[in-house]
């Protein structure tokens, strides 16, 4: 009998010449051992092993357990029967015991019987007491059936009850496995690896109103046809994709050796296309559908934790995006979404350590082209990210109500520089500042306090602040709002509907509002005229200049002004000052400039 694996040069040649006694020879000054009936008689299977190696003396049960006539078994050597030489640690721990360095050696081996089948056995190897010439015990124990309940307890402790498939714990096992560097560096492997992550759109509504029962039963149903598509995908490869039940209605299907993108995307969508037949339980016919999440990249480099929050993050965006579909991992997207996390948790501190700056972009009078005002703009200037624009991070604000300090900080300031410029040029008219108010500030915060409170510190002048409040945000305000604005107006400052033209269309609320300037959205002023020498430019749509033309005499009529937006080119602003436009704001006259640049435009025709 021997072990199911070749090992190194058998013991015969490395430990002396076979001999031939067939029993175990008598202790000194015998005629028979002492212990020589125990010996013949005992269950556990045993041999005596001389300090070559070789069996002086072997019992029944070993004999039975290796399928050897006893009688063979005496002069054998002890290291083939047992398969000992199979690997170099146990084969120097034996040699060591049977030169007396090692107290004892223990291992387990699998043995093939003669018959055919296989069995576990628990090895030991210890010295022979009271043997002068040395010598060992070699016992040999069967623990077949222990080692089979072992895999039956691992089969249940790593598999999932309700779908048989593997389960957290033994995949997460496996693909910790396919990430360690031997997995991949074997010659003729791709390198790659690829994982499916998905669950069940509309689970929890069947689970809900159907019982556990049910949903236990539609699992299994899901488990079946998740493994027929990695079969179908595994045709042909040495191994299929290994699919897993995560937990809930989660699954993953991990691809190992992948060969790229591709055949991911072939696998998610054949598994979109099997859930999306009925599934019949029972007699009841139940649908659904699966959003799955598709990473795909090289393993080395990649641990487990970085996969699977790669695989969540994509499945959020297969949800977002309308459900029963597949989304591959975008980094861009993603580093995209990790920095806006990282902008909202440093966004209120941001604000006290003083990271933000104010821009200006001048509001010219169309008629003379001299400097009536300027739009204060925000940028933060992050340590990490450098400089950045409004709609990167003042949406988050509102989210987070970080907006109502940040609003008090931009109006505080812009309002100082106003009046800074006023006192440095009191030869010069003096320029009014117009700042962009959130609906948030007006609801969180005592808006009308805060602007009386930095007037009055500034000493700037109330006609000379406005604040900008887009259409969707005054649209139908009552109450508190309509109040606060009514406030603002009263105490001088004026107000203006940014965006206009782009909202609800509603032109009843300007009659009942304090509105005191329109500022036209720059997607009316883009369908007007550009100049260009390339005879394929947009020709200018007569529709935008007729609407345009309209709110301008609509506004005018109820006394409002007029402020044009994204004003680029001198026929736009020939255009717009033909049809009575007032003010004109955009990169024909200047981009958003620091406070010393507003300086030098004072007085100068734009």
């Amino acid at each position: 009998m021997s072990g199911t694996s070749e090992g190194p040069t058998p013991a015969a040649d490395l430990i002396g010449p076979a001999v031939t006694e067939s029993n175990v020879e008598p202790a000194p000054g015998t005629g028979s051992p002492p212990y020589s009936s125990v010996f013949c008689a005992a269950p556990l299977a045993m041999a005596v092993v001389d300090r070559e190696g070789l069996v002086t003396g072997a019992n029944a049960a070993l004999a039975d357990l290796l399928g050897t006539p006893p009688g063979e078994l005496a002069g054998s050597v002890a290291a083939d029967l047992v398969d000992l030489a199979s690997d170099a640690r146990t084969w120097h721990t034996y040699l060591e015991v049977l030169r007396g360095r090692e107290a004892r050696l223990r291992c387990t081996r699998r043995l093939k019987h003669p018959d055919g089948h296989s069995l576990w056995a628990r090895v030991t190897v210890a010295p022979l007491p009271g043997e002068e010439r040395g010598g060992v015990l070699l016992s040999v124990a069967d623990i077949s059936a222990h080692r089979e309940l072992q895999a039956r307890l691992r089969h249940l402790q790593m598999h999932d009850p309700v779908t048989r498939l593997p389960n957290r714990t033994l995949f997460f096992e496996r693909l910790s496995t396919a990430l360690e560097a031997e997995s991949y560096e074997e010659s003729g492997t791709t390198g790659r690896i690829g994982l499916c992550y998905l669950d069940l759109d509309g689970f929890k509504a069947i689970n809900d109103t159907l019982g556990h029962r049910v949903g236990d039963g539609l699992l299994a149903a899901v488990a079946e046809r998740l493994t027929h598509c990695a079969e179908e995908a595994g045709y042909a490869r040495s191994s299929p994709p290994l699919v897993a039940r995560l937990g809930g209605d989660e699954f993953a299907m991990l691809v190992e050796d992948s060969t790229g993108t591709e055949q991911l995307a072939d696998l998610a969508e054949s598994v979109l296309e099997a859930l999306r037949a009925p599934f019949d339980l029972s007699g009841r016919r139940l649908s659904v559908s699966a959003s799955i999440g598709v990473v795909e990249r090289q393993a080395s480099g990649t641990t487990p934790t970085a996969l699977m929050q790669a695989a969540d993050t994509t499945l959020y965006w297969a949800k977002a995006d309308g459900k029963d579909r597949w989304t591959l991992f975008d980094p861009e997207r993603n580093a995209h979404l990790i920095t806006r996390q990282a902008l909202a948790a440093t966004l209120r501190p941001a604000i006290e350590r003083g990271e933000f700056a104010l821009e200006y972009q001048p509001l010219v009078c169309m008629e003379d082209g001299l400097l009536r005002g300027v739009e204060a703009l925000v940028r933060w200037k992050h340590p990490q990210f450098g400089v950045l624009a409004p709609n990167r991070f003042i949406g988050l604000a509102e989210e987070d109500g970080s907006i109502v300090p940040l609003g008090r900080w931009i109006l505080a300031t812009a309002c100082r520089q106003a009046r800074a410029w006023q006192v440095a040029h009191p030869d010069e008219p003096p320029i009014f500042v117009s700042v962009n108010v959130a609906v948030r500030q007006v609801w969180d915060s005592d808006l009308v306090a805060d602007v009386a409170r930095i007037l009055d510190e500034t000493e700037l002048a109330p006609h000379l602040l406005q604040l900008e409040l887009t259409e969707s945000a005054v649209m139908g305000s009552a109450g508190r709002p309509l109040q606060a604005l009514q406030a603002l107006s009263d105490m001088g400052v004026r107000i203006a509907i940014d965006d206009f033209g782009t909202g609800y269309s509603n032109l009843a609320y300007l009659s009942r509002l304090p509105v005191s300037v329109l500022k036209l959205d720059g997607s009316f002023v883009r369908g007007f005229q550009y100049e260009s020498d390339n005879s394929a430019a947009v020709p200018p749509n007569p529709a935008d200049e007729v609407v345009v033309e309209a709110m301008i005499q609509l506004a005018h009529r109820l006394g409002l002004t007029v402020t044009a937006e994204c004003v680029e080119t001198l026929a736009q602003a020939s255009r717009l000052r033909s049809i009575g436009c007032d003010t004109g704001q955009g990169w024909l006259y200047s981009r958003p400039v620091p406070p010393d640049r507003i300086s030098e435009l004072l007085g100068v025709r734009v």
